[in-house]
């Protein structure tokens, strides 16, 4: 960090504490070679995320959607709305990790599976059977099978 002062590149942090409600961190340095002090935020940045849809339009990652879908597919099922939220979270922590900053909704979708088989199948196979349109009685139970064998 280069001192406002003298324009030196090296400074000692002397304090942090958390700042904006804990979205970002206050620190104070100190010139080691003025030793003048001043202040610094540091911040997460985060980029728009775009979501590629089936038709192909773009628009802006939507972490309410994800939320509605997961709580549907669980409607009536023992998960809590805790876990409902912690799936959502760690989804979008995913999207955000990958530093894509497009992501097909074929990729949510998929993620949103692979987190509610491991919740709740019943809540899985809700989701899966809107998910991949399932035509018929036929291609539902093929994906039952398939979680049967998995067990």
């Amino acid at each position: 960090m280069r001192c406002p002062y003298c324009g030196y590149r090296e400074s000692k942090v002397v304090d942090s504490r958390p700042a904006d409600e804990g979205s970002s961190i206050r620190r104070r340095r100190e010139c080691l070679k003025c030793e003048s002090r001043f202040t610094t935020y540091e911040t997460v940045e985060s980029l728009p995320m775009v979501v590629i849809k089936k038709d192909g339009s773009r628009q802006s990652f939507d972490r309410g959607k994800v939320l509605r879908g997961i709580q549907r597919s669980c409607e009536k099922r023992p998960v809590s709305v805790a876990e409902m939220e912690r799936m959502t979270s760690e989804i979008e922590q995913e999207i955000q990790n990958s530093l894509e900053r497009e992501i097909s909704t074929e990729t949510i979708g998929e993620k949103v599976m692979e987190k509610l088989k491991t919740a709740d199948e019943v809540a899985y196979v809700r989701f899966a059977s809107v998910y991949r349109q399932f035509k018929d009685i036929n291609t539902f139970m093929s994906e039952l099978n398939k979680l049967l064998q998995e067990k």
